[in-house]
């Protein structure tokens, strides 16, 4: 696996790029059917779902066969990290790339601190507050609502979350107040429109406890910038045709359109009579291709039932 740094246009730090390699299939991998989810580590079922139609949300069923694929992180470690998010997110990818159980596969991955999660927060509430909201309940079976959440980027855990009292949280505690605590690391999955926990539930406990906002790694997959060139010009080239079509349609029908009358463009008919014609198929399925390889907050794209069993390889 190669990884290089990302930076802002400012160039401050704003995460890695993973450019996974001989992985055809991921160990921690998301499978679909008709109204139905799969969440498998190395064949182990993790995650069942139900989607309640029409894709209003699904329900879930956990089997507490999660296993993380991050070691116990040694205080030793953690001292010298500092709470550092680069230098976290550098070892984060060093175990993803060599343990089992991960949701790496062949592409471009990113994982970056994420924001968006805190954006939320308009209403400014106390830290413990909000990121308990920000959690789905229920253990082992519980309902993810995608009408009322559509969008929020819930986090979804995949063990229960332990107590304040738990010994490893309130070692975590301490941590959590003197700013040392490691990064939650968390997995974005369009086909739950929410975040799994990959990594770091009693340190979310521990933030939630001491009402401080937690530290955040997302992971994503994502394409390369070849590839999203290309579906961008194919769409491009699509949609001028279009353009020279409905111009042409335009002419056609020009005696139907009353005099100063503007073309609206793609979507739009003279008045006087509609034309039967169909858009070509190819710019449906590029604009669709260039949602899929970008598509990593595309809430509702892997919803969809895909037949039998089988992997997302875009998750």
């Amino acid at each position: 696996m190669l990884r290089a740094n990302l930076t802002d246009p400012d160039g401050a730090w704003a995460g890695l790029t993973l450019d996974v390699r001989a992985r055809p299939r991921p160990d921690l991998c998301l499978r679909t059917a008709p109204l139905r989810l799969l969440l498998t580590q190395e064949g182990d079922p993790v995650l069942l779902g139900a989607v309640r139609p029409p894709a209003s949300g699904v329900d879930f069923f956990r089997t507490d066969r999660y296993r993380s694929p991050v070691p116990p992180l040694r205080a030793q470690t953690t001292r010298a990290y500092g709470g550092s998010a680069e230098r976290w997110a550098h070892r984060f990818a060093e175990l993803l790339a060599t343990s089992p159980g991960t949701p790496l596969h062949d592409g471009r991955w990113v994982l970056s601190p994420d924001p968006r999660l805190r954006h939320w927060n308009h209403g400014r509430r106390a830290p413990a507050e909000y990121w308990s909201s920000m959690l789905i309940d229920g253990h082992p079976d519980g309902y993810a609502d995608w009408y009322l959440h559509n969008g929020s980027w819930e986090i979804f855990p995949l063990r229960p979350m332990p107590d304040a009292d738990d010994s490893r949280v309130k070692a975590y505690r301490k941590q959590a107040l003197d700013g040392t605590l490691p990064p939650v690391l968390l997995w974005w999955v369009s086909g739950l429109d929410c975040h799994l926990v990959l990594d770091g539930h009693a340190r979310l406990a521990a933030a939630i406890a001491e009402s401080v906002d937690p530290g955040l790694l997302e992971l994503h997959r994502t394409v390369p910038e070849d590839e999203a060139d290309t579906e961008t010009r194919h769409a491009v080239v699509a949609y001028e045709a279009e353009l020279m079509r409905f111009a042409e349609l335009r002419v056609l029908h020009g005696s139907g359109v009353p005099d100063g009358a503007e073309f609206a463009g793609p979507g739009t008919h003279p008045p006087a009579r509609r034309s039967t014609h169909r858009p070509p198929s190819h710019l449906g399925l590029a604009i669709a291709r260039r949602h899929q390889g970008m598509g990593t907050h595309r809430p509702r794209a892997d919803r969809r039932a895909l037949g039998t069993w089988r992997a997302v390889v875009t998750p």
